[in-house]
């Protein structure tokens, strides 16, 4: 009778060890505060799934989901032509919030927020402007006190997609820039210093008296760190926030291409925030492991259910209702 009991046990346990999925993904930094409370959350719904993530850059999750080497990857800038092209495992891209990248500073015993024209931004890391108290700069803050030192840059290192929708943004604004540069989430610095991930360039500013930098709005607030207002394209200057942002994916909203790759920076609006953009998880079309992909299923479907409740908390902006509804359509497909 016991050892029946016992091995009532031991399949029984086998039996739950065989239900157990693990899976692995690997992307952007700009979305893992919220992912990080994503997976943990959801793993107290199904306690028989394990989402791990790695926070390595967007560059790193589409190598590696378009490798095979991760079960998804992550990205605030979308595959291009040519990496979709080149990928061995194909993907849909899956928007899941928004968010903002705001431009942050460390000037001692500067108390005011500052603000910041987009070709000034442009500017400052092609080299051109190189002193903080340079007359542009004073221009777009009037009456406050300036220093003469010179301006410390502060970029990614890594393959971002922090980088992606920053560049992107300059490419607009900035027809130099555009043409020298380009936009990536990689590209050929002109000037400054690289610092891995977005905690990397926040610590780098926050550590470096007249620094410069662009992070994600969490990893703004999170550390505590002044961050500028940016003129959007109504000519306004915007501090970032959910609303800002929620504002400036509106029109995007409407005329989303069914691959849902679309860029909404320096979109029109007088409340627009500029500098803002979907991020996407990228789930492989056709899984090698189909349990897994009923298991990505079903936390997509709890994002959009429970998850998206939460991103304003976390300053980033849920999915626009409409996008929403055609996300629900299209995790259907994953298989």
């Amino acid at each position: 009778m016991r050892l029946s009991f016992l091995l009532a046990g031991v399949v029984g346990l086998s039996s739950i060890a065989a239900s157990a999925q693990n899976i692995n993904g690997a992307g952007a930094t700009f979305p893992y505060p919220i992912y990080s409370r994503w997976f943990s959350e959801f793993a107290k719904v199904d306690s028989n799934v394990h989402i791990n993530y790695q926070s390595i850059g967007s560059g790193g999750g589409i190598r590696q989901v378009s490798e095979g080497t991760v079960d998804f990857g992550a990205t605030d800038g979308p595959m291009n032509d040519d990496q979709i092209k080149g990928a061995k495992i194909k993907t849909i891209h899956i928007p899941t919030v928004l968010g903002a990248v705001v431009p942050v500073y460390n000037l001692p015993g500067l108390n005011k927020e500052l603000n910041f024209s987009p070709d000034v931004i442009a500017d400052i890391y092609l080299g051109k402007i190189s002193k903080w108290n340079d007359p542009r700069l004073a221009k777009d803050n009037p009456g406050v006190n300036l220093p003469a030192d010179a301006i410390l840059p502060v970029y990614r290192s890594d393959g971002s997609g922090t980088t992606y929708i920053f560049t992107d943004f300059l490419s607009k604004v900035s027809s130099e820039w555009a043409q020298k540069v380009g936009k990536n989430t990689s590209v050929k610095w002109p000037t400054g210093i690289g610092q891995k991930g977005n905690e990397g360039v926040a610590g780098m500013v926050r550590q470096s008296p007249h620094a410069f930098g662009y992070v994600e709005l969490i990893y703004a607030a999170q550390n505590k760190m002044p961050f500028g207002a940016v003129r959007n394209a109504s000519g306004q200057f915007v501090r970032a926030s959910t609303e800002g942002v929620t504002e400036a994916a509106a029109a995007a909203a409407k005329s989303m291409p069914a691959d849902y790759r679309v860029s909404i920076t320096n979109a029109q609006g007088a409340g627009s925030y500029p500098i803002a953009s979907f991020t996407w998880l990228l789930i492989p079309e056709h899984a090698t492991d189909p349990a897994k992909a009923k298991a990505m299923q079903a936390f997509l479907g709890w994002m959009l259910d429970h998850g998206e409740a939460e991103a304003a908390s976390m300053t980033y902006a849920p999915l626009p209702k409409a996008v929403q509804d055609s996300v629900r359509k299209t995790i259907q497909s994953i298989h």
